[in-house]
């Protein structure tokens, strides 16, 4: 029984969506709230978005590891408002709130993505539910093999909890079809848990189609540590299509096609995420699975 429930936006103070969101029902709270759980909603990182950054010194959704919050040393901004949202929601391991939303927005081709973090027939339920009503959405498994012990997400925080990313969209910017597809993809979690708080689920599709995180991959590095190469233009904006072994990924600044150099057909996402420059990840590579809902 899901009884508190928490709304987040802001991780990342350049992903606007979230944050205007948030305003929007503050005025109108009615919109967020259901019959058999309460809604509160937190603006995670408000320096990072007066700053107009990503975030100001870490980034605030790899702050949240059971180890990482009960380190006191760790005192910069970001880790210190990590320890506060934990005070604020949780803490972690016995949180006040049950269940945790945490808007994102992507500058990649992702459309509406729902990520799950945790694996079971709630997780595969949740994930159908929002599928049946948004046929766009795509749903993702982002490392749900750990412990929430073990992830370093925010919503990690309580004991269930989802991510929604959607784009493409600039950082810093809003777009009317972003915004909308992010609304509704909350508004139909917060229905699908009102309906299994009152054992109503109705019937759902057997199985869903969904994708499994495999691993990162870098952009082209040269001996020194500098950037060789970019993200091919046959897998740009390719997010949720299939990578063929020895299909190119990548392109020198010479014009060398690389390869992928894989064995068997993946999926890619996050493909050229502006965020993700500063660690010179590429893309995620991900594998196509099937979800039970039985």
């Amino acid at each position: 029984m899901i009884k508190q429930l928490a709304i987040v936006g802001g991780t990342h103070g350049n992903e606007f969506t979230g944050i205007y969101l948030l305003k929007k029902w503050q005025k109108n709270t009615a919109l967020v709230e259901r019959s058999n759980f309460t809604t509160e909603m937190i603006f995670a990182n408000p320096q990072a978005y007066v700053q107009n950054k990503r975030y100001v010194e870490h980034d605030l959704n790899r702050c949240f590891s059971q180890t990482d919050l009960g380190n006191n040393q760790l005192n910069s901004i970001e880790q210190i408002r990590a320890k506060e949202i934990n005070q604020q929601i949780g803490p972690k391991g016995q949180p006040r709130i049950d269940f945790v939303i945490d808007m994102h927005t992507t500058t990649t081709n992702m459309g509406p993505t729902l990520l799950l973090t945790s694996k079971g027939k709630f997780y595969n339920q949740l994930a159908a539910y929002v599928q049946l009503h948004m046929p766009n959405a795509m749903i993702s498994c982002d490392e749900d093999h750990k412990s929430n012990e073990q992830h370093h997400f925010l919503s990690s925080i309580a004991m269930d909890s989802v991510m929604i990313e959607v784009g493409p969209v600039p950082q810093s910017v809003l777009r009317h079809d972003v915004f909308e597809q992010t609304e509704l993809m909350t508004m139909l979690i917060l229905d699908f848990i009102e309906l299994h708080n009152q054992d109503a689920v109705p019937q759902l599709p057997k199985s869903i189609t969904a994708y499994r995180y495999l691993e990162s991959i870098k952009l082209p590095l040269d001996a020194e540590g500098n950037r060789a190469g970019m993200v091919h233009k046959d897998i740009q904006d390719q997010d949720f299509m299939p990578i063929k072994p020895g299909q190119p990924i990548f392109v020198s600044f010479d014009g060398e096609d690389i390869c992928y150099q894989g064995d068997r057909v993946v999926y890619g996402s996050f493909i050229n995420e502006a965020a993700y420059y500063d660690n010179n990840i590429a893309l995620s590579l991900l594998e196509k699975v099937t979800l039970s809902t039985d």
